[in-house]
């Protein structure tokens, strides 16, 4: 798969250097920390992300912004291979050069509040898209409800490594090799046996629930009576 890295140093602008070295102490320190730190890890002044980005929640923006695109960027190659978003962003986490972005991913998460609604939903919204191409590839099940089963994946992973990062007391953990290695040998083989194999013999306790939903799920969007 095309690796698509924080940029080279020689290659970046100030603008997204900046980016990048915030992506890396927000995942790292999560949202509290300062423009001083970030403007110390880039190489350049507070005053200078002010002037760039405007404030820390224009910088915080323009984070999101560039995580969204990577993911955007790479799903399609990912989906060929792996199938479900829970997996691809466990792809993703297994190479260095990505873990700043899912650190991030789980500290907007972890940080509740309307941006991480947000930030939440437009991981839903790109998920659903991806899901879908590999529906029509022929590499993915189609479900009765897309969302929902988008929005099981999504929560099923990254609820896993939210557990794993609040049951650490190292704060720096998640800035270390053994975390992610830790966190996802207990997630990736579990995980791609649910989506190869399932988990039930039979599809009883499934006919059974669809006895109480009252339109075929695709209609009525997963709407319990």
């Amino acid at each position: 798969m095309r690796s698509l890295r924080m940029a080279a140093t020689s290659d970046l602008t100030s603008r997204a250097r900046v980016r990048d070295a915030a992506i890396v102490r927000f995942g790292r320190d999560g949202f509290e920390v300062g423009l001083r730190a970030i403007a110390k890890d880039a190489g350049v002044s507070a005053a200078g992300i002010v002037k760039l980005f405007g404030s820390k929640d224009g910088l915080r923006e323009a984070c999101d912004e560039h995580v969204f695109a990577v993911v955007r960027d790479t799903k399609r190659e990912v989906l060929a291979d792996r199938g479900a978003p829970g997996a691809f962003i466990g792809q993703l986490a297994m190479m260095d050069g990505y873990r700043p972005m899912i650190a991030y991913t789980l500290r907007s998460i972890q940080a509740g509040g309307e941006h991480a609604r947000d930030f939440i939903e437009h991981m839903v919204a790109d998920a659903v898209e991806y899901v879908a191409a590999g529906v029509e590839a022929g590499v993915i099940v189609p479900s009765r409800d897309e969302e929902a089963r988008v929005r099981f994946l999504l929560g099923s992973t990254l609820g896993s490594l939210l557990l794993e990062l609040s049951m650490n007391t190292d704060p720096d953990a998640i800035d270390t090799a053994a975390f992610w290695e830790r966190a996802l040998g207990r997630l990736t083989l579990p995980a791609l046996e649910l989506y190869t194999e399932g988990f039930l013999v039979d599809r009883d306790m499934l006919d059974a629930y669809l006895l109480y939903i009252p339109d075929p799920p695709a209609e009525a969007a997963g709407r319990m009576a």
